[in-house]
């Protein structure tokens, strides 16, 4: 019987309100759903790893929406996806980005019906399946298969009916959770995850009904006395690791689905709550609690480009494993002037030999990658690593680098030098004799301070922040930003010196490349001389290829 003043569709604008109901919904039952946790962590914050995944959803939708008078369902959904997928946070947040996704494809070709419903809640639960190494029935995933179910065998043909199917058996299968996994019977409570999925489709009731649902508050203690648990098993699924001590998540890209399944396996042999996913749109977010996270980010690593770091600690005072298995050799050096040591990326042999004469080990690798300079890190024979990575590598691959590479039995000090010249000024101020973190705390602000730049030569013809280059060109940095574009070479290195010690400087140090044409240094520094006289210079020849010229002022 159709419901009065109940939609048809769910288009586009009815969707945004959708996801902003299930935000409010999620705010106002927090810290009801954090109160429920005790599985596979009773860390109380499903509720708040929830809200912050639906939060980031319906950003991205917000966004997607902006300027736009017309969205589509479709659009919208994918941005969910999308935002989902980005933000998510804790085992529960992961899989809410799959019941999105299953969303999100369902819509497709059209606004959100009966029809579509059925299918977007039947691909979220496989979606969900497919993605947990281990599958536990009593929990989120168990009544979104039966939310899933209901809504399939409606005989009510209207959206309004096959959203009210869902939430109420979704209701009915959250009060069976006990009765399904012991450590839910034996603290009296249900499934908090699926809590919070109960609050996604009542939203959808009340968007397609226009009233909300009445539901009980579902209080810790309430559930232990059911009837019906006198054969539910009394503990968890026993799990991967005994005492998980982290909870590791990252994105990957530039990934495939069979690089995916040998992560999903890896995350497996280390740990438990093992969930990786996909927004459908080449992103994926990966989910383990382990006791080794490094191993686990190593892990992430070997499948594709990492990102987005999140590493917490159940037990902050919990003792970390070794790295990697045994595949990460103890230090030999563990006390005395030799525990700390030097690993520096350079390019060139004549700044490789700079680098080795301050003492550093040095990985010439061209290009280097974040397995070279893990397995480089990992080889040195010191209890304390300073890096030096010299711009090699981006910032989201060199703080996964750091966190594979940390273990019980060697700290790594991963320090901010963008360029060998500025690695270079770093490597000056080291001191064995003093801390680890005060001789990091010197080399960074060496490096800091050091304001660096390169001169180059246009390889073909390309549009910069300061205009259209021709192949041949003299281009002039600052950082990685082209501020100099001169026809003559020469000319372009001497105008960017003019930009960098317009700021002040007392020694300016010239890193000279492979292919630096004859006299490009006395040129340089004839010009230096002459505008600015009392300036320190210091010529080096670096060997490097594709700057004729990097240059570091202090």
């Amino acid at each position: 019987m159709p419901v009065p003043g109940a939609r048809e569709v769910i288009d586009g604008a009815v969707l945004l309100r959708w996801g902003r109901i299930c935000v409010e919904g999620l705010e106002l039952r927090r810290a009801e759903i954090n109160a429920l946790n005790v599985f596979p962590i009773a860390d109380s914050d499903t509720g708040t790893n929830l809200l912050a995944t639906m939060r980031a959803a319906q950003g991205t939708a917000e966004t997607a929406a902006q300027g736009v008078t017309e969205i589509a369902a479709a659009e919208v959904a994918a941005a969910m996806a999308r935002g989902a997928t980005s933000g998510a946070r804790g085992n529960s947040g992961i899989i809410l980005t799959q019941v999105l996704r299953g969303i999100a494809e369902a819509v497709r070709e059209g606004p959100l019906t009966a029809d579509t419903l059925r299918l977007a809640l039947r691909r979220g639960a496989v979606l969900v399946r497919e993605s947990l190494s281990v599958p536990v029935e009593g929990t989120m995933l168990t009544v979104l298969d039966y939310a899933a179910g209901c809504a399939a065998e409606c005989p009510d043909s209207t959206l309004a009916g096959v959203a009210v199917a869902a939430a109420d058996g979704a209701a009915k299968a959250l009060n069976d959770t006990p009765a399904q996994l012991g450590v839910l019977r034996a603290a009296g409570v249900v499934d908090a995850g699926a809590r919070g999925l109960l609050v996604l489709l009542d939203g959808l009731v009340t968007v397609a009904t226009g009233e909300a649902p009445a539901r009980p508050e579902y209080l810790p203690g309430a559930h232990d006395s059911a009837a019906g648990l006198a054969g539910a098993p009394t503990t968890a699924p026993e799990s991967a690791a005994d005492d998980p001590h982290f909870e590791v998540m990252y994105l990957l890209t530039d990934t495939d689905e069979a690089r995916i399944a040998r992560l999903r396996d890896r995350l497996s042999e280390l740990g438990d709550s093992v969930v990786v996913v996909g927004d459908g749109a080449g992103v994926w977010s990966s989910h383990v609690h382990c006791v080794d996270a490094g191993a686990a980010v190593e892990a992430g690593l070997a499948a594709g480009t990492v990102s987005r770091i999140r590493i917490e600690s159940f037990a902050v005072t919990a003792p970390v494993q070794a790295g990697a298995g045994d595949c990460a050799a103890a230090p030999t050096e563990t006390s005395g002037p030799n525990a700390r040591g030097i690993l520096a990326v350079a390019t060139g042999a004549g700044a490789a030999a700079l680098f080795e004469a301050a003492g550093a080990v040095v990985l010439e690798d061209e290009p280097v990658t974040a397995q070279a300079l893990l397995a480089a890190i990992r080889a040195m024979p010191n209890r304390e690593v300073m890096v030096l990575p010299n711009g090699a590598l981006p910032a989201h691959e060199l703080v996964a680098v750091g966190v594979a590479a940390r273990d019980a039995h060697r700290d790594v000090l991963l320090l901010p030098s963008g360029s060998m010249v500025q690695g270079l000024a770093a490597a000056a101020v080291h001191d064995r004799g003093r801390i680890a973190v005060d001789d990091a705390f010197a080399m960074s602000e060496a490096a800091a301070a050091t304001r660096w730049g390169s001169l180059r030569a246009a390889r073909e013809r390309a549009l910069t922040m300061v205009g259209t280059c021709e192949a041949g060109d003299g281009l002039g940095l600052v950082g990685h930003d082209v501020v100099v574009i001169d026809h003559d070479v020469r000319a372009a290195g001497r105008t960017l010196l003019d930009r960098m010690l317009g700021l002040g400087g007392e020694l300016v140090t010239l890193l000279l490349g492979a292919d630096a044409p004859d006299g490009l240094a006395d040129d340089l520094a004839e010009h230096i001389g002459q505008g600015f006289p009392g300036v320190e210079v210091m010529v080096y020849s670096g060997g490097q290829h594709g700057d004729l010229v990097q240059i570091g002022v202090e």
